[in-house]
């Protein structure tokens, strides 16, 4: 339990790092996709108690107090992500790349409609009608990209983790045994 939350601390600190440090002047990454999306999904398919649910309030508290943007977004929208997954996985086959796609598509539209709430809770309808409404056609498809790939590329740097952490596990067992 120990050694998945250590990778996934990891995983979202790199992530964090990315999406804050060195992607915002990138131009393929000029959309603005949630990177964070990729540790919660992974998270979502591969934990299911309160522990994943303390994970993604913490990722969502920590991406919300540096985003800059309205509070709670971050946080709302990854516990979404988390019930949607939780929801549907027993009905559906939740490695498949098609619901991985659909997930993360949703979970870009999650968080534009709160962005969109949020806006017009605040400044009003005249507001949302200055929206560049193609960016958010263009980030909905750079999600449905970008993160199923992240989180398979996750998904495979995991089980490298797993395997260098029981290699290491069974070496400390026989140097000790000697």
């Amino acid at each position: 339990m120990a050694i998945n939350f250590l990778f996934f601390f990891l995983a979202a600190i790199a992530l964090i790092l990315c999406q804050t440090v060195l992607l915002p002047g990138n131009a393929l990454f000029d959309q603005g996709v949630d990177l964070l999306f990729i540790v919660v999904l992974q998270i979502s398919l591969n934990v299911s108690h309160f522990t994943a649910v303390a994970g993604i309030v913490l990722l969502g508290a920590m991406m919300d107090s540096i985003s800059g943007g309205p509070f709670f977004i971050h946080t709302f929208s990854y516990l979404w992500v988390y019930i949607i997954v939780q929801l549907s996985r027993q009905f559906v086959f939740h490695r498949s790349a098609l619901f991985v796609i659909a997930v993360s598509t949703a979970a870009v539209g999650i968080q534009q409609m709160l962005t969109l709430f949020s806006i017009f809770a605040s400044q009003g309808e005249p507001d949302l009608l200055n929206i560049d409404y193609s960016l958010l056609v263009q980030q909905l498809f750079f999600g449905a990209i970008y993160i199923p790939v992240g989180v398979w590329g996750l998904n495979m740097m995991r089980q490298v983790y797993t395997n260098l952490v029981r290699k290491s596990r069974r070496s400390v067992v026989r140097s000790q045994g000697d």
